[in-house]
């Protein structure tokens, strides 16, 4: 079967998990109003999600022994269209987040399914060119989300963000129907441990994931809006979520046949790859957390206009993963994924001195420069850390791959929005204690915001009293600012440290970068003049 015909046909699945990960974010306030949920629950309709999706990313593997790859594809593809069907149907809180969550359990196999299918079909010397569109697949989703879902809020019913994936999910399902076929080797390999596996189920192992899981993401989600161990809740989830993943992996490494094979990251380069994937990630997620924050608390802009703004960034990759994919046989992966860091880190750098006289080609400058320096780096991450993984055991690594990286996201977003809350507050101190009566330029500023509203027609106590909330609100305001620029420097630095982990990052021994035959560089050519 043609390998560009099953990259397309299982791209749509992923492509719709991605964005649905994203997409949710911008109507919160739209859904909130019309089903009657405060601030504080509507935040529930990200983290169900979020939780299921984590509970069957380690299982993958698991699912794909028990049931064939392309059957766990297909039935968490049509879990995903139905629980979409029901989200935009829910006409209250309680039913909207459990089919968000039925949402996030049919989302969590869809991507490391596909890249355990591609890993599969496409052949060793073109698996630069796989992983690059693979690449191109799951950074759009999260891109394009926000931007499309802004759309959709400000022109239609919020439920559209939702049913949008109806006609998509079914154009995917039924080509993947048709056109995806396992390998022979891995069906083989998958019945012979799927026996064994049936033979020993690991509940255990299972229940255990599941609980520890839940409970960490629960804190990582959680953890900021109820001041993290103030909190009992908080404290007690982290005490679970130790104790079971603990004894979570201990069932893992001593079962007979583990739901989830740990035994993996015994394997060095998958361990490196893996490790060093969920730090870029708790890095990369923690600097596109600040961007669009930045653009819509300090500049006014719009869920729009600032998915607008990043968009070159999505351009960028689409345009750059698959020529990386093509010069990963070329060149080491290490040089690659320096490169990119150094780039990303340039890119950051240039946030650093942001103002509120910030402007959008500013920071589209920035996010292409982001653009250009995550297509180097993912691409020969997404490579080298399966380089020596059986194809049979795919999926697993898969799997485990993306649960990495999602742990490292929430470790990262977590962190940073707690920082920006105390930086917040630490320069609001700093910042009052300038603002005293025996400094000039305070009374002319007072005298300047009230004579302001005295002008649009506040008068007398009124004006004075609005006077002293404009000056609060401006102090606040840069009180923000220096937290974003504290914030930007942070995430700067953190690329740059993050360069010496290369030397961890173990390659296979016989990994060169292949050269072209000459009949592969006359073809490469004749496809160059014919685009």
């Amino acid at each position: 079967m043609d390998k560009w015909l099953i990259t397309l046909s299982v791209s749509f699945g992923t492509l719709m998990a991605t964005v649905d990960s994203a997409i949710v974010n911008v109507a919160m306030s739209q859904i909130r109003s019309s089903i009657g949920a405060t601030v504080q629950e509507i935040t529930w309709t990200s983290t169900s999600f979020i939780i299921a999706t984590v509970l069957v990313l380690p299982l993958t593997g698991f699912f794909s022994r028990l049931f064939g790859q392309k059957r766990t594809y297909l039935s968490c593809l049509a879990l995903f269209i139905l629980s979409s069907f029901l989200c935009g149907l829910a006409s209250n809180l309680p039913l909207l987040v459990f089919f968000r969550a039925l949402q996030g359990l049919g989302a969590g196999a869809l991507i490391p399914t596909e890249q355990a299918i591609l890993r599969q079909t496409w052949p060793p010397e073109e698996q630069g060119m796989a992983m690059g569109v693979f690449s191109v697949v799951i950074t759009v989703g999260p891109a394009v989300g926000p931007t499309l879902g802004g759309y959709i809020v400000d022109n239609f019913h919020w439920s559209w963000i939702f049913f949008i994936n109806l006609p998509i999910g079914l154009i995917g399902f039924l080509l993947v129907w048709r056109f995806v076929e396992e390998p022979e080797d891995v069906l083989a390999a998958n019945r012979a441990a799927a026996a064994l596996q049936r033979r020993n189920m690991d509940w255990a192992g299972i229940g255990l994931m599941w609980v520890g899981l839940a409970t960490l993401q629960f804190v990582l989600e959680e953890g900021q809006r109820q001041d993290w161990f103030e909190s009992t809740e908080i404290t007690v989830c982290t005490l679970v979520a130790c104790f079971t993943l603990a004894a979570f992996v201990l069932r893992e490494l001593s079962a007979v046949a583990p739901a989830v094979e740990l035994r993996l990251f015994k394997e060095p380069v998958f361990a490196s790859g893996a490790v060093l994937g969920a730090v870029m990630f708790f890095i990369l997620i923690a600097n596109s957390f600040l961007m669009p924050l930045f653009m819509q608390e300090m500049l006014g802009f719009t869920a729009m206009q600032s998915g607008m703004a990043l968009m070159p960034r999505t351009l960028v990759m689409i345009a750059v993963m698959p020529i990386v994919g093509r010069l990963y046989n070329r060149i080491s992966p290490r040089v690659l994924i320096a490169v990119g860091l150094f780039i990303i880190g340039l890119g950051v750098y240039r946030m650093v001195d942001v103002s509120l006289d910030t402007g959008r080609e500013d920071i589209m400058a920035a996010v292409m420069l982001q653009g250009l320096g995550t297509s180097l780096l993912f691409v020969p991450l997404n490579i080298v850390v399966f380089d020596k993984v059986e194809r049979a055991r795919m999926a697993d690594a898969a799997g485990l791959n993306a649960l990495m990286r999602q742990i490292g996201s929430s470790v990262g977003l977590a962190l940073f929005a707690t920082l920006m809350t105390r930086y917040t507050a630490q320069a609001q101190v700093g910042l009052s204690a300038h603002m005293v009566a025996e400094r000039p330029e305070l009374p002319e500023r007072l005298s300047a915001a009230v004579s302001g509203l005295v002008a649009g027609g506040i008068e007398g106590f009124e004006a004075t009293e609005g006077g002293l909330r404009l000056l609060a609100g401006t102090l606040q305001r840069q009180a923000a600012l220096l937290a974003f620029n504290q914030l930007f420097t942070l995430s700067a630095l953190l690329f740059a440290v993050a360069l010496p982990l290369l030397g961890f990052l173990w390659l296979s021994p016989g990994h060169k970068p292949r050269q072209a035959s000459p009949e592969e560089a006359q073809k490469e050519v004749h496809m160059d003049v014919e685009v």
